[in-house]
């Protein structure tokens, strides 16, 4: 049986993340309701040099990302991973999009989950149908 279980570390920058258990919540439900079930998943939020590093290493990207997910789902339809958020990242964008930093989090936070779940977004299809999940979850979430 899959330990369900969902984390959040900070690495590099010194961060409270607000309503855990209601995001924990929010994200078996969403898992639910793709058709899988909640394995180990850690959600690392960190600075911009640290997820640049992970990417410079591990994906040979030598640029600046809001996210990078790793899955490490080990058993079928269960979701597992380590998702790294650069905070600064999403400050960023919060402001260019002119949205409170908590809602920009939560969308990064569910783009993660969906990657998990088996949704890309290199295309502009694929982009899209990304963007239209994660209005729906959003719209789902209740805190």
């Amino acid at each position: 049986m899959p330990v369900s279980t969902i984390n959040f570390f900070t690495e590099d920058i010194s961060y409270t993340l607000k309503n855990k258990i209601a995001i924990r919540q929010w994200l078996k439900d969403t898992i639910n309701l793709e058709g899988f079930k909640t394995g180990e998943l850690n959600f690392i939020l960190c600075s911009d040099e640290y997820l640049h590093k992970i990417n410079v290493e591990y994906l040979k990207h030598d640029t600046y990302t809001d996210i990078i997910t790793f899955d490490n789902s080990e058993e079928e339809n269960t979701i597992a991973g380590d998702i790294f958020i650069s905070l600064e990242r999403i400050q960023e964008n919060a402001e260019n999009f002119n949205v409170p930093l908590h809602e920009e989090l939560h969308r990064v936070i569910i783009h993660g989950i969906l990657h998990l779940c088996g949704y890309l977004d290199k295309t502009p299809n694929d982009k899209k149908l990304m963007t239209a999940n994660e209005d729906k979850y959003l719209a789902l979430k209740a805190f």
